[in-house]
């Protein structure tokens, strides 16, 4: 079978072109983005052991694993992250989040990420700002093995602390809780109740689900973020797309002020922040 036959028959089971593509690149043991090297070698035969990694791979997106777990490797904000079922794979739409972080936190100063997963959010924005002190919690061990391992990889020093949200910088051990001049989190915020998450199996559930309504991880952030920001510090949180009102509405009873949301490229209202009054 050649390389123009095995995409093909690939796409012929329903898979996109696109996904083919990068799942026979990473059979082949080629780069993901060298998609120039199949049109070189389209009519290359595959040998027997490209071809079976190749067909286990196309089963397994057949079924609906993310291309990003099966290949073991995301590109986000430029990075390339390892990743796998222990972490939810990033999105696109959070780089809108990391970019706003960017010009909220400027050169130098203190932040930390809540939820990390994968680091995607805190290895982002300690690449594009080295002065920055960034921090990353997640009450997942094994989310921060990844986050960890993918620090390593790159060559970005970040601290990572292990609990939920905010609680391990309540429990610093110097006894007060440390500020930070922006706190940004990707949190869950889809209802336990959704029916989108049938289609999402694949991925950590407690990354993605947060109660009846979906807020209650924002709500936890919101009500204890104050008592860790700097005067004049940031929060900056992703939500779901029909979230903003009621996530600005969170921020200005919890106290903060200059309320506002950002939309994604697609125009979704997709992140919401605020600010400590001096």
């Amino acid at each position: 079978m050649t390389i123009t036959q095995a995409l093909s028959a690939a796409m012929a089971h329903g898979l996109q072109r696109l996904d083919a593509q990068m799942l026979l690149l990473h059979a082949a043991g080629q780069p993901l983005e060298a998609r120039a090297w199949l049109l070189a070698h389209d009519h290359d035969l595959l040998d027997a052991v490209v071809t079976t990694k190749f067909e286990l791979a196309a089963r397994r997106r057949a079924a609906g694993e993310s291309v990003a777990y099966i290949t073991g490797m995301k590109e986000f904000f430029g990075l390339s992250l390892q990743v796998d079922a222990r972490v939810l794979v990033p999105r696109p739409d959070t780089e809108t989040l990391v970019q706003w972080a960017l010009e909220a936190a400027g050169a130098q100063g203190s932040v930390i990420d809540l939820g990390t997963g994968s680091g995607a959010i805190a290895l982002a924005l300690k690449s594009q700002r080295p002065g920055l002190q960034v921090t990353a919690t997640d009450i997942s061990a094994d989310a921060l093995a990844v986050a960890r391992s993918n620090a390593v990889r790159l060559g970005l020093d970040v601290a990572f602390a292990q609990g939920n949200w905010l609680d391990p910088a309540q429990n610093h051990r110097s006894g007060k809780p440390p500020q930070y001049d922006l706190i940004v989190s990707n949190p869950p915020y889809i209802a336990s109740g959704d029916a989108h998450l049938a289609a999402l199996t694949h991925e950590p559930l407690q990354a993605l689900a947060s109660g009846a309504d979906g807020l209650d991880a924002i709500r936890q952030i919101v009500a204890s973020a104050p008592a860790h920001l700097e005067k004049g510090g940031w929060l900056l949180l992703e939500h779901g797309y029909d979230q903003a009102a009621r996530v600005r509405d969170l921020l200005t009873q919890a106290g903060f002020i200059g309320v506002r949301s950002r939309r994604d490229l697609a125009g979704i209202e997709r992140c919401s922040s605020g600010k400590i009054e001096f």
